[in-house]
């Protein structure tokens, strides 16, 4: 069943003029793994900011506004990747959400 899928992709791949996956491009590889690793280590970067808000208790200085567009691109953002089945995007965007949620609560609660 798994080599029919395969196959079926494959054609539709041909067809549609898509690039091949994987990439025969060693450049075009190693950003298709790239976009995983940005994808997992964007969201962490404002881990930070949950603990100064969570453990700190202290919002003085950051802007719930910003902190609510940020979240409503996000989910803007993950309902496009999902539309396109980009399994990078639509992992990347819901740990946004995860966290820019956390962070706006903390936001509400502590300012």
């Amino acid at each position: 069943m798994v080599a029919a899928t395969h196959h079926l992709h494959k054609r539709k791949r041909i067809y549609k003029k898509k690039e091949p996956f994987p990439n025969p491009n060693p450049w075009k590889r190693f950003l298709d793994k790239l976009v995983y690793v940005v994808g997992i280590v964007g969201p962490l970067s404002a881990i930070p900011q949950i603990l100064k808000i969570w453990i700190e208790k202290v919002a003085t200085g950051v802007s719930s506004i910003t902190w609510a567009f940020y979240l409503m691109g996000s989910i803007i953002m993950l309902f496009y990747a999902i539309t396109h089945k980009e399994k990078p995007l639509i992992i990347m965007y819901s740990s946004w959400i995860i966290i820019n949620t956390i962070i706006f609560i903390g936001i509400l609660i502590y300012s």
